[in-house]
Formats: structure tokens, C-alpha cells, sequence
């Protein structure tokens, strides 16, 4: 970590493209090694001024709302994949205006939709989402396959005689996972849905595949592509939507100390905060790495981390640092481009962190958008 934090005004998203050139230029050799289509999946990482990179090495984007799909549109370009658990009258023609392929969720959904779709001014993809009830996710918040899972058709539930006009099966199983759990899955897909695939154009694999992890298998995944491609050779597209895979270890967020007390332990008040800035620390829940300290007790000095907001639990976590800590200092948090900037909020009217874009090449750091009052004064009336 080499970042000048004295160019930094706190709190702060600080975006690093080269690392995120790295985590795109893996992407584009799975890409062309497996014939593999590539999305950034926006519900992970929608920070707009890093479209014009990501599209030079992606195939398009994935969006679960109207905004979403007009942004990718807008700032991406590419193939613009729309996939939600329900979708409004209101928004359709909209949608049919901006959206390339549009998943439905249910039966009844494509139902609803079938005429408005096919009768499109412009050529648009339909698929279905099917749902294998396969879980591999430990955390039940974030498992799409849970029990009473609302997002897919279930086998039982499928109903081969309406797939007229639908061109495509979707799958979302995983989050933060290794190639491991998606050979599994799709062992699960297969069994339950392979007559329908054999009638599909493409597949949608769906996102949470941890693919720029360092441990993660990546000669497994093109093998498990390539592998597909073979078993299914009417499959002429497949289809991943990795979103936190696109941004893992590419931004750090900087806050400061602004005041240190004594209640049972030490505890320093930041000014960023785990409920508004970083939400899935309690979400989650997890425990983020934080430059230069440790677990507690490890190094001599432990404090509570904690937040500026009214909210009690507004806690980061315990840490203990090799000196004590000082009113101004700043701390760096690993890994904060993902699920961060695009769940954050202005609760207590907490303002948002900076985001700067830092270009290594030209040891350049860039703001790109500092927030005011009037963000939050317009997100209410």
C-alpha cells in the first residue's frame, strides 16, 4: 500500500485502475480461452467513470433495475442483460428500449410480457431464471437457493410447454465462491434442467464467481465452460455476471480519527461509518482488513473502531495497532470498491466518502465526485 494519504481528504473511496486493469485483463483471458461472454454485474460495482476501462475488456453489463439498465447503457455500452425478481408495467417499455436480454423470474412474469417483448421494435433476448435449490452459499441472507427462495423456477414448478419465444436459461447460485461450487451447481442444473437447456441459445451462469481471488481456480472454470460448450453444442453463448470478481482488492477506503475514549476499552471514532459507508461489515457480517493492524491483543494498543452515526452498533470491529492511536490519523480498509459505494447511504445525513480514481502510471490521484448537502436534501422532499 503506496497510496500518499496526505493528498487524501477523508473519508474516501480511492480507486486503483491499475488493479483493476489486472482483475479485468484475467477476465478477458477467460474470455477468449473459453469463448465465454463476460458481464459486470452493477449491483457489485457500478462506478461509472471506471465504464470506459471495463468495457475494453468485458462483453457488456448486468443490471436489476431501471436505473441500473440505463446506466449501463449509457456508460457501458456492450450487451445490456436485465435479470430482477419482478418487473412493473411502467417500466417495461422502457426496458425494451435499453435492454438486450431480459430474464424473467416466473412463468407468470414471461406471461404477462410475451407479446410486449417479441413485438419489440428492436431484437431482444428472453430467458427464464430457474432456481436448482442447490445451496452453496453459508450465509442464508445472501443464498439464492435457500428454502422459500423467491428468485427462480424451481423443477417442480417448470413448465416446458411455455419456453416459446424463450431463448436462454439463468442461474445464480453462488457468492464469493470457487470454481468447486460452481462445478457442483452446474452438476445440479444439468440433471434437473437438461432438456430445456438442450432447447436453449445460451445460459446465464450468473454471478459470485470469485474469480480474481488468488486461490481461485480459474483452469477449473474454463474447463466446466468448456466442458458445457461440448455437452451442449446447440449452446452458442454462455454467460457470466461476476460483479464483486470485477472490483476484489481494487480500492481501499481512507477515514480518519476524530476523537478517542475510554468505556471498558479504548474506542476511536471514525469518520466513516460500517453502518452508512461499509453496510455489509454488518451485513454479512465481516471483519475488514485495516492496513498496519491486527486482531486484538496481537499488537500492544487495542481499540474499538466505530462509526460517527446516532446508530449504537455502528461498530467496525476491535484492532490493535503497534502505537497508540492519535486524533487525525488515518486508516486504510482493504478491498472497499465492491458492495460498498453501490449500498452506502446518508443515514443521520452522514455524509458520503469522496471517490478519487488513482492512475498508477501517472501517480496521478483524480476526485472524481465529492458529495453536499444537496445529495442528501434531494433524496428527500
Amino acid at each position: 500500500m503506496n497510496y500518499d494519504l496526505e493528498k487524501l481528504a477523508t473519508p474516501c473511496y480511492l480507486l486503483d485502475l491499475g488493479l483493476l486493469k489486472r482483475n479485468l485483463s484475467l477476465l478477458k483471458d477467460i474470455q477468449a480461452g473459453t469463448n465465454c461472454r463476460i458481464l459486470l454485474a452493477q449491483k457489485g460495482f457500478a462506478a461509472w467513470s471506471t465504464y470506459g476501462l471495463c468495457s475494453q475488456y468485458l462483453a457488456g453489463a448486468a443490471c436489476s433495475s431501471l436505473h441500473e439498465a440505463r446506466l449501463a447503457r449509457e456508460f457501458f455500452g456492450g450487451e445490456v442483460h436485465l435479470c430482477a425478481p419482478a418487473y412493473r408495467d411502467d417500466d417495461m417499455p422502457a426496458y425494451l428500449d435499453i435492454v438486450d436480454h431480459i430474464v424473467f423470474n416466473s412463468f407468470t412474469q414471461w406471461a404477462r410480457y410475451k407479446d410486449a417483448v417479441l413485438s419489440a421494435s428492436r431484437p431482444i433476448q428472453a430467458g427464464i431464471r430457474v432456481n436448482p435449490m442447490h445451496s452453496e452459499v453459508t450465509t442464508k441472507l445472501y443464498d439464492p437457493c435457500a428454502p422459500g427462495s423467491r428468485l427462480g423456477v424451481i423443477r417442480k414448478f417448470f413448465e416446458a410447454g411455455r419456453l416459446d419465444g424463450i431463448s436462454g436459461l439463468h442461474f445464480h447460485t453462488l457468492c464469493e465462491l470457487n470454481a468447486d461450487s460452481l462445478d457442483r451447481t452446474l452438476k445440479a442444473v444439468r440433471e434437473q434442467f437438461d432438456s430445456a437447456i438442450r432447447r436453449m441459445d445460451w445460459v446465464n451462469f450468473g454471478g459470485g464467481h470469485h474469480i480474481t481471488r488468488p486461490d481461485y481456480d480459474v483452469n477449473l472454470l474454463c474447463d466446466l465452460i468448456v466442458d458445457f460448450y461440448k455437452a451442449y453444442p446447440n449452446i452458442k453463448t454462455i454467460y457470466l455476471e461476476p460483479g464483486e470478481a470485477v472490483a476484489l482488492n481494487t480500492g481501499v477506503l481512507v477515514a480518519s480519527v476524530l476523537d478517542i475514549m475510554h468505556n471498558a476499552m479504548d474506542i476511536a471514532i471514525l469518520d466513516t461509518s460500517a453502518s452508512a459507508h461499509m453496510p455489509d461489515v454488518l451485513e454479512m457480517p465481516y471483519r475488514p482488513i485495516i492496513f498496519g493492524a491486527s486482531t486484538p491483543g496481537d499488537k500492544p494498543h487495542t481499540y474499538r473502531l466505530a462509526g460517527p452515526t446516532c446508530l449504537a452498533g455502528d461498530v467496525i470491529g476491535d484492532y490493535s495497532f503497534d502505537r497508540p492511536l492519535e486524533i487525525g490519523q488515518k486508516l486504510v480498509f482493504a478491498d472497499m470498491a465492491h458492495y460498498t459505494m453501490v449500498k452506502n447511504t446518508m443515514f443521520n445525513g452522514i455524509n458520503l466518502p469522496d471517490i478519487v480514481l488513482y492512475d498508477p502510471d501517472s501517480n496521478t490521484y483524480k476526485l472524481q465526485r465529492r458529495f453536499t448537502y444537496e445529495d442528501f436534501k434531494s433524496r428527500l422532499s
